[in-house]
């Protein structure tokens, strides 16, 4: 279950821009950086893009020796813990979160720090980093997305501080099947206008 989304490029720009497309961990300190999760590239006035957002999303942690455990099922109020077992370090679910709003991953080796990780539709959505042992990675998502014009990012790299606070629109998912998201302004000189994204065609669940 997901929505379906398609970009739509309405808009005056004439230079090549990348749209990102991301979410916040709510959970997260203000001076978290977000992950780009989503990069529309070359997309010209008049074209479309379209992409899918699943309600769905995948858990996966990586150890300080560099190995990356696989993606597994997630849910809000899950806790996932990373141990040592007979075969090396794992993850594997452990019951619940002490919060049913929040996905939790516990470290619980003896050593050594670990990332924890979110993907959405296959691609890195967000992380914690340096996770101690007996601490815990902490995620929760509203069902919202962010969008904006930005340069030179890609896909599943953390954005820096200038970046995520030039992207002020956030747009609501709750409770629709398929939407257009409508970009408008940008142009050079006096008539020139600030980038708008708007929802249109908006089919509900």
């Amino acid at each position: 279950m997901g929505v379906k989304l398609n970009f739509i490029n309405n808009s005056n720009d004439s230079n090549n821009s990348q749209i990102v497309v991301f979410q916040k961990n709510v959970t997260t300190d203000f001076d978290e950086l977000s992950i780009a999760w989503k990069v529309i590239k070359y997309c010209g006035q008049g074209d479309n893009h379209p992409f899918y957002y699943p309600m769905g999303m995948k858990v996966s942690a990586s150890d300080s020796h560099g190995n990356f455990t696989a993606q597994l099922p997630a849910q809000n109020g899950q806790m996932f813990a990373m141990s040592l077992s007979a075969s090396g370090n794992t993850l594997d679910e452990s019951g619940a979160s002490t919060s049913m709003k929040e996905v939790q991953v516990r470290n619980d080796l003896k050593a050594g720090a670990i990332n924890a990780s979110i993907y959405k539709d296959g691609k890195l959505l967000a992380q914690k980093t340096s996770v101690a042992p007996e601490q815990k990675g902490v995620f929760q998502f509203k069902p919202t997305i962010w969008i904006g014009v930005a340069s030179q990012i890609e896909e599943g790299e953390v954005m820096n501080s200038a970046i995520i606070s030039d992207i002020n629109t956030e747009i609501s998912l709750l409770g629709i099947a398929s939407a257009d998201i409508i970009m408008t302004g940008g142009g050079s000189g006096t008539g020139s206008k600030k980038f708008s994204f708007t929802l249109d065609n908006v089919r509900r669940v």
